[in-house]
């Protein structure tokens, strides 16, 4: 056995070599050292290396130290051109790094800075000194960070971290992501979860205060809310993470003398409720900027946080930041894209003697709006002009050719006093040349009345899901009539009409895809289970007949969703009622 108190030599590295000398000067050095060659190969390890690295000097001894012990913050093997070692190491010159990482024997990560200096004794070739130790236990303003606690196997790390990564990016909803993130480190990590989150407008929210009571989780509302600004000078542990600066292994003593700040009260006050004894308070950070912190807290009697755990916790910090990033940025961008899509989409017109009611449900999983959409409008010969349209994709792009075939439509409808095939074969021509519009799919109809007589309603269909058609009675069916190809085929070809009379106090349902496709389903089993509901509601009034539709049906929302329906009035001189919403 090797004598711990003298340092291993690659004496075949450096010829004549004195070990003593070695051992008195690298293991009088209060931290880790090891002598390099000028290959990079590990020539000498004193005690403290052995100790901090779990490994024996002789399975150091001529090894290539970058890769034997340079990692990335995550365990993965550091590419040379990564290392920040590395050019000081080949100039021949000192450098040093307030944080890097070195893997262990067992594969764990240790979080450590570094220094580094050319070395030469006497006969003894020019080499590297290599000196590291673990960040300063002041990092650590409350617990001993020697002392034991709870620790995962790495095989528990790599399945928690795999678990984090799956979970919280398969979600854009960020509440969502929140309660996953509470779901997987409670109880397994800690007591106690907290997590603060910076708003675009630079306020801090006490978000959830999550307690782990066995495998019950309980949430502690009353102490969330706003929080105080952050503090630019502050050095308290929370503060210097919702700056970014650093995670830091905490107790409530610093806390417990003279606030220097709103947001040290609030921290007392949330030690003081919880009893929180030891904590780790991380950095949430997304791509660009910090969006908040995240506090583990453990009772006394389950023992400190120990330095050794504080890499995985900033892990999880940083998966979750990456996740709640992505949200906040999904939920920017439909944001936008919803106003957007509801400013494209129209008021309905006026129409005396007939009822008009409108929806436009978004997707709720889809990234960005779609090309769903309805108009009305009242043509130039008095006729009432209905359409329901949905160009294929689900983007702006697609909501930006919407606005594009609908303004044309319009064009075309008001200046051709002609049948609504006609109409649809201009705007099917132009559709190409003009409009980003790839294709399309549309019904387009006219709808009339004579004196007193019965309304009746003219269209064609360019390969749209067919309008649904519900007297007062409760009789439903389809108008399959008028159909034909859809809008951008490159077929230009006649296309049909067809004609309906539509009796007193009867409804027309015109809609898009969204509503009747369900994955799992077949086209006709979603058409069938429209139409026995639409039939069932025939006498309620059209808006609570629209609503309750939606509510029965329950689409399952893959796409967008625009419904058009229209009542003809019960009886002749019924004033109009027009009812719009989105």
């Amino acid at each position: 056995m090797r004598d711990r108190e003298t340092v291993a030599t690659g004496r075949s590295q450096w010829p004549g070599a004195s070990t003593a000398r070695l051992s008195a000067a690298l293991n009088a050095i209060g931290a880790g050292a090891y002598l390099v060659d000028e290959q990079g190969r590990i020539v000498a390890a004193n005690r403290h290396a052995e100790r901090l690295l779990d490994r024996p000097a002789e399975d150091l001894i001529g090894q290539d130290a970058h890769e034997l012990l340079h990692r990335g913050p995550q365990g993965q093997p550091l590419p040379a051109t990564q290392c920040r070692m590395r050019p000081a190491f080949l100039a021949g010159d000192p450098a040093q790094a307030e944080e890097d990482h070195f893997a262990r024997a067992d594969g764990s990560v240790l979080r450590i800075s570094w220094l580094i200096a050319p070395y030469t004794v006497d006969d003894l070739p020019t080499g590297t000194l290599v000196l590291f130790h673990t960040p300063e236990p002041a990092l650590s303003t409350g617990p001993d960070p020697e002392q034991s606690a709870e620790r995962l196997s790495d095989l528990e790390r790599l399945t928690l971290l795999a678990e984090t990564t799956t979970q919280l990016t398969s979600t854009f909803d960020v509440d969502e992501a929140l309660r996953r993130l509470v779901a997987l480190v409670l109880p397994r990590l800690a007591d106690w979860v907290v997590i603060d989150l910076i708003s675009e407008r630079d306020e801090v929210w006490r978000t959830a205060v999550v307690q782990a009571d066995g495998h019950t989780l309980v949430h502690h509302d009353e102490l969330q809310g706003p929080m105080p600004p952050v503090p630019d000078e502050s050095q308290m542990p929370l503060s210097r993470a919702l700056r970014g600066v650093a995670s830091t292994l905490t107790g409530p003593q610093p806390y417990q003398g003279a606030p220097d700040s709103g947001i040290a009260v609030e921290q007392r006050r949330l030690f003081d409720a919880t009893g929180i004894h030891s904590a780790a308070i991380v950095p949430l950070r997304g791509t660009r900027e910090v969006l908040g912190a995240l506090t583990l807290g453990r009772a006394e009697e389950r023992g400190d946080f120990a330095v050794a755990e504080l890499p995985l916790v900033e892990d999880i910090a940083r998966r979750a930041g990456v996740a709640l990033d992505n949200a906040r940025l999904y939920q920017r961008q439909r944001k936008v894209a919803e106003t957007m899509q509801n400013h494209l989409l129209p008021q309905m017109p006026q129409v005396h003697g007939l009822q008009l009611t409108v929806r436009y449900l978004p997707a709720p999983d889809a990234s960005q709006v779609g090309g769903d959409w309805y108009d009305a409008f009242t043509l130039s010969d008095g006729a009432t002009a209905l359409a329901i349209g949905d160009v294929v994709g689900h983007d702006l792009e697609a909501a930006a050719g919407m606005a594009q075939l609908r303004n044309m439509l319009r064009a075309y409808a008001w200046s051709q006093r002609e049948p609504p095939s006609l109409i649809v074969e201009h705007l099917d021509e132009a559709i190409t040349p003009i409009t980003s519009v790839t294709m399309a799919t549309l019904i387009f109809a006219r709808l009339t009345r004579s004196g007193d007589g019965p309304w009746q309603l003219s269209w064609t269909n360019a390969g749209h899901p067919p309008p649904l058609f519900i007297t007062r009675d409760g009789l439903a069916d389809y108008l399959t009539d008028g159909h034909g190809l859809l809008l951008g085929t490159g077929f230009h070809g006649p296309r049909p009409d067809a004609t309906v009379l539509l009796p007193p106090g009867s409804t027309l349902v015109l809609y898009t895809d969204g509503l009747i496709e369900a994955p799992g389903q077949t086209l006709d089993d979603g058409l069938n289970r429209l139409r026995q509901h639409a039939a069932a509601l025939a006498h309620r009034p059209l808006p609570s007949f629209t609503d309750e539709l939606l509510r029965r049906v329950q689409p399952p929302g893959i796409d967008d969703i625009a419904l058009l329906a229209v009542r003809t009035p019960q009886q002749a001189g019924t004033s109009a009622t027009t009812t719009s919403s989105r």
